[in-house]
């Protein structure tokens, strides 16, 4: 099964458990396009054009709802979710890597799927999380750096 089947399979099986979106991630070329007669088209004062998420972000990510205990007045509030889609053969490049172990240390639901029983088991598992995770946003931003996962480019915080 291709890397794409699988990443519909999870996302039609997370459906019910979490909200979860795809992620493009890579670069293209923006420009002034012109058609040529042929079909053809031109691109001119080409410019590199970058999706703006982090090297390594995760292919399918989003949050699931789950309920705080009676000691947190029972509110319910979203948990960051990233689902790193592989083949059963397929490797985890490092940027990927760091981009998870941030996911998961800042609290997140972070999982390597190499199908969709494995997605809805990591999202099933995040209803049973123990809390012991105090990071902060820029924490976790200046953690992807450290790991690589972030570069100039990439920053989201000065």
């Amino acid at each position: 099964m291709t890397e794409h089947k699988i990443q519909n399979a999870i996302r039609n099986a997370l459906a019910p458990h979490a909200t979860i979106w795809r992620a493009n991630v890579g670069q293209a070329w923006a420009g002034d396009a012109t058609r040529l007669p042929d079909g053809r088209v031109v691109l001119t004062n080409p410019r590199p054009f970058s999706t703006g998420l982090p090297r390594g972000f995760s292919d399918l990510f989003g949050f699931v709802e789950v309920e705080i205990t009676d000691a947190h007045v029972g509110a319910r509030v979203p948990v960051f979710v990233a689902v790193e889609v592989k083949t059963p053969r397929g490797r985890v490049r490092d940027e990927q890597r760091a981009f998870l172990s941030a996911v998961e240390s800042a609290g997140g639901v972070a999982v390597v799927a190499r199908s969709a029983d494995d997605a809805v088991r990591a999202i099933e598992s995040a209803h049973h999380r123990r809390e012991d995770s105090d990071m902060t946003a820029h924490e976790f931003i200046r953690a992807m750096d450290r790991a690589g996962g972030l570069h100039q480019r990439d920053a989201l915080v000065p």
